[in-house]
């Protein structure tokens, strides 16, 4: 099946051990073939209008934030929907997504649905709250996942099992 949309994203294979069972589980994007991440943008440009233009114009954002190390030592909640892991610090999360809106200024994080965009690493959402709350009673002890995130990358996908792909590596600077 072709592409119908994108994301920018950080995996964090790192965290695979603690979540994987749980998002496979609670996190559709995992049936999708997505690794456990941080979301920079999502939706991204839709690919038919990623060229190479806009890709070096993508790598150039990402460029512009130095790597960083980042460790995710907390469970949270949105609401009663979603639990997810916490990056300390978030800045570096938070200088990526600033440099890529502002290359793309017409692709807000998560289509602008929201004030201001949390990093975060999704557990799982949108699911029963029995089976949400014991997923993160099962993370919580398990941390700290530590990891150096030095690449982000473009997915590429649908809403098929196991349709999304990494595209393009995109190192910081």
């Amino acid at each position: 099946m072709d592409a119908t949309e994108s994301a920018v994203i950080v995996s964090v294979p790192e965290a695979e051990p603690v979540v994987g069972k749980f998002r496979a589980a609670l996190d559709r994007s995992a049936s999708w073939g997505v690794p456990a991440h941080v979301t920079l943008i999502y939706p991204f440009l839709p690919p038919d209008r990623i060229g190479p233009s806009e890709l070096q114009r993508l790598r150039d954002a990402v460029r512009s934030v130095p790597r960083f190390d980042v460790s995710f030592s907390e469970v949270r909640w949105f609401e009663r929907t979603a639990v997810w892991l916490a990056p300390h610090p978030p800045d570096g999360f938070h200088a990526l997504i600033a440099a890529v809106w502002a290359a793309f200024p017409e692709c807000p994080p998560y289509g602008g649905a929201f004030r201001t965009s949390v990093p975060h690493l999704t557990i799982g959402h949108e699911a029963d709250l029995d089976a949400l709350s014991a997923a993160g009673a099962a993370v919580s002890p398990r941390l700290p996942v530590t990891a150096s995130v030095q690449v982000a990358h473009l997915f590429q996908g649908s809403d098929a099992p196991g349709a999304w792909r990494s595209v393009a590596e995109l190192p910081l600077g």
